[in-house]
């Protein structure tokens, strides 16, 4: 389509932008760190938003996407082929994307084989990874810094009891509600306590977006 090789567009599913908006509406500059970044929507939203980025990724091969993403829009971040889990920064973030891996139920409008190949021992093993995950990006987080974290998932073991975990194992963060005037056809997919669950069969009539589970933490001062 026309603009696409010149770099004047890229292509996101709607419900997949929602974590860097969030993050970007959080902070007013700063060097941030998008965790398991590649294929880089996100790292392409958070450079064109002017931050420093950096982006990190286990996967040499979706690195090379990102990187050829990355090109193709005119826009640069440092980009870092590491296990998270084994990373060690060189300081600390004013703020993280943690889109984590996870099993992906919330992709079956476009994937119908998720529900026949995902099993609930899959569910245990992915969370227990984004524990790991959460646990790695809080402490590289400046106080007073943002970390977003999500998953394109339906399932609450890696999303609403994830963060219910992470909350009680620690005191160092709070989640902080998102305003709604933020996430403009996404103000019903708020939760009271400022927790955000997309569906796929959200503003369906116009396509629908993926299912994700989105929360916006802030590390104490």
């Amino acid at each position: 389509l026309d603009g696409y090789a010149d770099g004047a567009w890229g292509v996101q599913d709607a419900a997949a932008a929602l974590p860097a908006t969030l993050l970007a509406n959080s902070l007013t500059g700063g060097s941030v760190c998008d965790l398991c970044a590649a294929p880089g929507g996100k790292t392409a939203q958070l450079a064109a938003a002017g931050f420093q980025v950096t982006a990190v990724d286990a996967s040499a091969r979706r690195l090379e996407i990102l990187s050829e993403n990355m090109a193709r829009l005119k826009l640069s971040a440092a980009v870092v082929e590491a296990d998270v889990l084994t990373w060690e920064p060189e300081g600390q973030f004013d703020g993280f994307i943690l889109d984590a891996p996870c099993t992906a139920t919330g992709t079956i409008r476009r994937h119908p084989d998720v529900p026949h190949l995902k099993k609930a021992a899959d569910v245990s093993r992915q969370a227990d990874l984004q524990k790991k995950l959460l646990d790695r990006a809080a402490e590289w987080l400046r106080p007073g810094g943002v970390l977003v974290y999500s998953v394109c998932s339906l399932e609450p073991a890696e999303g609403r009891e994830q963060i219910a975990a992470l909350m009680a194992r620690t005191s160092d963060l709070e989640v902080l509600p998102p305003q709604r005037d933020y996430i403009p056809d996404f103000e019903a997919c708020v939760s009271e306590d400022g927790l955000i669950q997309t569906t796929p069969a959200h503003l369906g009539e116009r396509g629908g977006f993926d299912g994700f589970f989105v929360t916006r933490l802030r590390k104490k001062d």
